[in-house]
């Protein structure tokens, strides 16, 4: 199996509403901003260097159904690079239509925490191939769009992911998530310190000194959003960094 990320990677965000790019404020529907057609975002993305794309449908992981599979189908077509996709996977099915179509990994979030042996199962038949979102929201694992708290602490959380055979922890920090205000690097530390499987934060990244300070807490990678579509940095910048 081979390292998703063998050197530290910038990781644009395409999180998809409706067909359309947006970025959202804390997970929140009604404030998200708009940004236009996903393969042109994912295309001018790769065409600045990314080497792998994340992919988020919005509407799936808030009804619980994916709903912009043309526009994910259209992206895993236009670019030669890897994409993760997150957002209503919810069955082994799901994962595997998705995983056979061409999407490199797979995201699960809810389902992961509703089910953990559906990671097993997906790592079983597709090793490496399946990535757990955790998303923590006043220092606890949240689900269903970041309205339900579990009570799960992250790190002792992600410890039991990876033992499931999970190929990389996606960590995301709601506190600072789309505020543009900066990162906190201490829960994600607290994660790769915990695992062995590579960390891949996201969440609150407004400067260049974000991405430092989170590949400095050991994260294998960084996605962004909303600092590369409001041109706070370039891609290229950040891969500098």
């Amino acid at each position: 199996m081979t390292h998703p990320f063998p050197s530290f990677e910038v990781v644009p965000a395409v999180d998809m509403q409706d067909g359309e790019v947006v970025q959202l404020v804390q997970g929140e529907r009604g404030t998200e901003k708009r940004y236009g057609d996903p393969v042109d975002a994912a295309r001018r993305w790769v065409d600045s260097g990314a080497t792998t794309l994340h992919l988020v449908d919005l509407d799936g992981a808030f009804e619980g159904e994916r709903a912009n599979a043309g526009a994910v189908e259209a992206v895993v077509e236009a670019v030669d690079v890897p994409v993760q996709l997150g957002g209503g996977i919810r069955t082994f099915a799901d994962a595997a239509d998705l995983l056979d179509r061409g999407v490199e990994r797979v995201i699960l979030a809810t389902a992961a925490v509703e089910e953990p042996d559906l990671v097993a199962e997906i790592a079983d038949s597709y090793p490496g191939r399946v990535m757990v979102s955790l998303d923590a929201k006043d220092g606890e694992v949240v689900v269903s769009g970041w309205t339900e708290s579990t009570g799960l602490d992250p790190a002792d959380a992600a410890a039991r992911y990876a033992d499931l055979g999970a190929g990389a922890i996606l960590f995301t920090d709601v506190d600072v998530e789309g505020q543009h205000e900066g990162v906190q690097a201490g829960v994600t530390q607290r994660i790769v310190e915990a695992v062995d499987t590579p960390v891949v934060a996201s969440g609150g990244v407004a400067s260049l000194d974000d991405v430092r300070t989170l590949r400095e807490a050991g994260a294998a990678a960084v996605v962004v959003g909303t600092a590369l579509y409001e041109g706070t940095f370039t891609l290229e910048a950040a891969m500098d960094a």
